[in-house]
């Protein structure tokens, strides 16, 4: 067995299994995960077993890189999809995890490696890690995380099951409510049928009306003697004529105003019209608005929805549309083959990874992290291995396409680089920091682990006043940025388990992305400065 361990593959595999088996231990409702490897890895590393830097290097570009692309495109409109306030909570937390970090440093004497470690295992953050290790060189930093990690993960679980509790709120009253003001705000996407039975419509064109004008519906059929057609800008409305169209609630009452009342009954195809749901596979097209196609002209084609990220959006001209983007298409039977060519429609260029990009994407990381950025003679700043990977993948992820290359990846396919990175990252920086783990602990163990408590629970409290009793934020959503802000995604796995509303991950991803990037740089200016 020694001889076996002494082969840095086998002892790979074995403390990545070993970590997953500990990671299932479910014990009420808390669970390691897959953060359980860097535990695993400690105790090998306390006897001797060690993985070598490069695979531990190699896992953390994969890791860093994937997460970002990931974020992207939520980082950069978080401010519009939720609003500044989510965020300045957000900043809030970390910086006073920061604070609450030097404070320790000065009143107990604790290097610095220790307290960004702290700060990182403190807020669950295996980026911030990376960030740290990357800064300091220093194997303190994943001891002190390895200290702090468990009542990271712990504290913001019970922190989240007592909230309710705490503030005296109903949860299930207040999900009802904020559900009907978030249905209001992305209002479902459904079809009716009306009779033109307005006389201010009849003998006019849909061009003439400004239908997608003045109500945002789309006109997906129109029945004219007994016939069904597709129409075009130029299709003209008679007295009695059916049309059949897609749009939210609101659409639809406005559209029934414009041309008459609403039919209780559907509109059948037609013998020469076909309806499929196809898939943007081209990369050619993806990146292109809607109305640039020229579908109408083109192809006698109209899109009557597109369905992105599991969300409904009503198609207008401007609308750019994205790999992976899932379109309802009504056209004629002969030019539907023609469509399904110009869009793809091939399911298996989903699940296909295209290692350009992401080769790529990693080098321009690398180059981007060497570049010194000066504000004054005596501070110099560099964004490091971690902070060049992990900014240009988030610029790349909310490009989403420059030129012919599409900058983005399959769910499953981010998902697994990122957990292979992960478990690389984790078994190698856990052997490194075993060495030294029995005597650190013995040392200053029982002071680590205080302040990491302290790191802890400090800004969730300060998240808490400032939140709810500031800004007057709801229990959902102050619950989903309590979790993003500490990076906590068993936190938000308790938030989810609280409730059958999506708005705390909905408030996790709009955060997540913020804290992790404001964490990192953190780290970095914490590392040059104390």
């Amino acid at each position: 067995m020694e001889s076996l361990l002494q082969s840095s593959y086998f002892a790979l595999f074995l403390i990545v299994a070993l970590g997953f088996i500990l990671g299932r231990i479910n014990f009420k409702g808390i669970s390691l995960d897959v953060s359980a490897v860097i535990f695993i890895a400690l105790l090998f590393g306390h006897f001797g077993v060690i993985i070598p830097k490069e695979l531990g290097n190699f896992g953390l570009v994969l890791f860093i890189f994937t997460i970002g692309m990931q974020a992207g495109p939520g980082f950069f409109t978080s401010f519009k999809a939720k609003g500044k306030v989510l965020a300045i909570i957000t900043l809030l937390i970390v910086a006073t995890a920061a604070l609450t970090g030097i404070a320790s440093k000065y009143l107990f004497d604790i290097d610095t490696p220790s307290v960004v470690g702290l700060i990182a295992g403190a807020l669950t953050s295996t980026p911030g890690l990376a960030a740290a290790i990357d800064a300091t060189g220093s194997s303190s930093s994943s001891i002190a995380y390895g200290i702090a990690y468990p009542f990271g993960v712990i504290g913001v679980i019970l922190f989240v099951k007592l909230l309710p509790k705490i503030l005296c709120v109903d949860i299930r009253a207040e999900e009802k409510r904020l559900e009907t003001l978030l249905q209001q705000q992305y209002p479902e996407i459904k079809t009716a049928v009306f009779r033109v039975s307005n006389p201010n419509a009849f003998d006019k064109s849909l061009a003439d009306l400004q239908i997608r004008t003045m109500t945002g519906a789309v006109v997906s059929r129109l029945v004219h003697d007994n016939l069904t057609e597709i129409p075009t800008p130029l299709s003209v409305l008679r007295e009695g004529n059916l049309i059949k169209a897609v749009g939210s609630p609101n659409a639809l009452r406005q559209l029934e105003i414009l041309v008459g009342e609403k039919m209780n009954q559907d509109l059948p195809l037609g013998d020469s019209i076909d309806m499929q749901y196809v898939l943007l596979t081209n990369k050619e097209v993806a990146g292109k608005s809607l109305g640039s196609l020229n579908l109408h002209q083109n192809y006698h084609c109209t899109v009557t929805r597109v369905r992105r990220s599991g969300i409904d959006v009503a198609p207008s001209p401007d609308l750019v549309l994205r790999f992976g983007d899932k379109l309802t298409v009504i056209a004629r039977k002969e030019s539907m083959k023609d469509v399904l060519n110009l869009l793809g429609n091939d399911k298996r260029r989903l699940s296909d990874t295209d290692f350009f990009p992401i080769a790529m994407g990693i080098v321009l990381g690398v180059l981007f992290g060497k570049v010194n950025i000066s504000f004054s003679d005596s501070f110099t700043f560099s964004p490091g291995l971690t902070g060049g990977i992990l900014i240009v993948a988030l610029v790349l992820g909310y490009l989403g396409k420059t030129g012919p290359i599409v900058w983005s990846m399959s769910g499953p396919a981010n998902q697994l680089l990122r957990q292979l990175g992960l478990l690389l990252f984790l078994a190698e920086v856990g052997t490194s920091a075993g060495v030294n783990l029995v005597q650190t602990f013995v040392n200053s163990g029982l002071t680590l682990f205080g302040v990491g408590f302290a790191i802890t629970l400090l800004p969730m409290i300060v998240a808490l006043l400032v939140g709810y009793y500031g800004f007057r934020i709801n229990i959902l959503d102050l619950m989903g940025t309590i979790t993003g802000g500490m990076t906590s995604t068993p936190g938000l796995a308790a938030a989810d388990s609280m409730t059958d509303s999506n708005i705390p991950s909905v408030a996790y991803a709009t955060v997540y992305p913020i804290a992790m990037v404001f964490l990192i740089i953190c780290i970095q200016l914490l590392s040059m400065l104390i």
